[in-house]
């Protein structure tokens, strides 16, 4: 790279291109309008490896029917890292690390989140990255506001003191992400609504369709 100026995120911005899934069949590279398909059209910090998959379902236009239909509407920053990706290879869930993903909850959202709780509303979170954020931040009860680390495995067996429910994809076995999806419903529901999936031939994974656990 010989003669390139500037820092490592600008020349990834001038010459990169994202990097799709394995998993999304190509006769050709990525192109350059996937900077824009797999992406959320809310993003918009820097620093995650993979957008989240569960936000791609959203447009401007749905987006503002939530808001007319007097859906409150929160955003927070979780910049998503490889552990979210790693296969349980472990004997037991126990045994089974995260990795630490970085995430900044802004004030006002700590503060309307606390308050619908409060009023006994429920939180509906988009996709289990953001429940991982929201768990983490809210371990005490009550969300926090601020940047943070979120290290924590979501399992059966997690007390939710945030989330209430879920909006989320169609995740791989063996995935952390799975286990999150049993935490919050059970295993008996999990399998139910997978093979439900399978039955209907729904798509999977990022550009797949998606379920609402509430």
């Amino acid at each position: 790279m010989n003669g390139c100026t500037g820092t490592i995120d600008e020349l990834l911005a001038a010459h990169g291109l994202p990097p799709l899934p394995p998993y999304i069949a190509r006769h050709t590279k990525p192109a350059p309008e996937d900077w824009e398909r797999y992406q959320t059209v809310y993003a918009r910090a820097p620093g995650a490896v993979a957008a989240p998959t569960a936000g791609l379902h959203f447009t401007p236009a749905l987006l503002a029917a939530l808001a007319d239909a007097g859906i409150e509407t929160r955003m927070l920053t979780l910049h998503v890292g490889p552990g979210t990706f790693q296969p349980i290879r472990s004997d037991t869930l126990e045994a089974h690390v995260m990795a630490p993903e970085r995430y900044v909850v802004p004030a006002e959202t700590a503060h309307r989140v606390n308050g619908a709780r409060a009023a006994g509303r429920r939180i509906v979170a988009v996709g289990t990255t953001t429940v991982r954020a929201l768990e983490a931040a809210g371990a005490e009860g009550r969300l926090r506001a601020g940047p943070g680390e979120a290290a924590l495995f979501i399992r059966p067996g997690h007390r939710f003191r945030i989330v209430g429910a879920l909006l989320t994809n169609f995740h791989l076995p063996r995935s952390p992400l799975l286990a999150l999806v049993a935490a919050l419903v059970g295993w008996d529901h999990v399998r139910a609504a997978y093979d439900e999936a399978v039955r209907r031939r729904y798509r999977f994974y990022s550009f797949g369709d998606a379920m609402l656990i509430a």
